[in-house]
């Protein structure tokens, strides 16, 4: 089995410990939100509080199998939570936001597992897609890329915790 070089570890730990910063700040601020909260849009425009955390999971869920782990929800079963969607206009067509918090749960924790498995090798592999269209995406800069992604929308949560009337939850 290959070992990871101490800058690949450091890489590493910085990617788990980004991942885990956006799911305590998801959690944090989706504490007390109902479902109908979470149906609240932003206006003129924008995704509500289901669909940002939809996305977050399906972005998780895509990105799983390149971790070595499953994902947490049926292909497609997400779909409506994909980039380029439609903003959610009611509650036809959301997921509970229960099962959402559940899946986001499981998800990060098997990010976690799937990131601290990573090699140097993986790493510089060549990444099985690009959001970008970089035809020299890694899965280095894939997961950078990733990561960044998650952090930017959970702090979209915040904004549309307090549009839900609720404080919030950061001190």
């Amino acid at each position: 089995m290959e070992t990871t070089s101490s800058g690949s570890a450091r890489e590493v730990e910085i990617l788990r410990q980004n991942a885990g910063a956006t799911h305590r700040i998801v959690k944090l601020n989706l504490e007390g939100i109902t479902q109908e909260d979470s149906l609240i849009q932003p206006r003129p425009a924008g995704n509500c509080l289901n669909w940002v955390v939809g996305h977050l999971l399906n972005t998780y869920n895509q990105i799983l199998p390149l971790l070595g782990q499953q994902p947490v929800m049926e292909k497609g079963a997400l779909s409506r939570y994909a980039r380029g969607a439609g903003p959610l206009q009611n509650s036809e067509g959301a997921l509970a936001l229960s099962a959402l918090m559940a899946a986001w749960d499981l998800a990060a924790s098997r990010v976690d597992a799937g990131l601290a498995s990573l090699t140097p090798s993986v790493l510089d592999a060549p990444a099985p897609m690009s959001p970008r269209n970089d035809p020299n995406e890694t899965v280095r800069s894939l997961l950078a890329l990733v990561t960044f992604h998650q952090a930017y929308h959970a702090g979209q949560t915040g904004i549309l915790r307090r549009m839900a009337g609720k404080e919030g939850a950061l001190a």
